[in-house]
């Protein structure tokens, strides 16, 4: 017979905010970082895309 036994503890139960606060609108940096980042994007897809319709097959 064993000397001593292990408790099996429970987990805190989770908690969950009383109300979801509305999120707050983004700041003006983000925003245009985000303009910054689609447009440089724009253009590496427009970059790749021209490659491609210039190759010619070899002969």
């Amino acid at each position: 017979m064993p000397a001593f036994t292990f408790e099996k503890i429970s987990p805190p139960a989770r908690r969950t905010p009383a109300a979801t606060a509305p999120k707050k609108p983004r700041g003006l940096i983000s925003q245009m970082i985000d303009r910054f980042a689609e447009r440089r994007a724009r253009r590496a897809l427009q970059g790749k895309r021209a490659v491609r319709r210039d190759e010619k097959p070899a002969e």
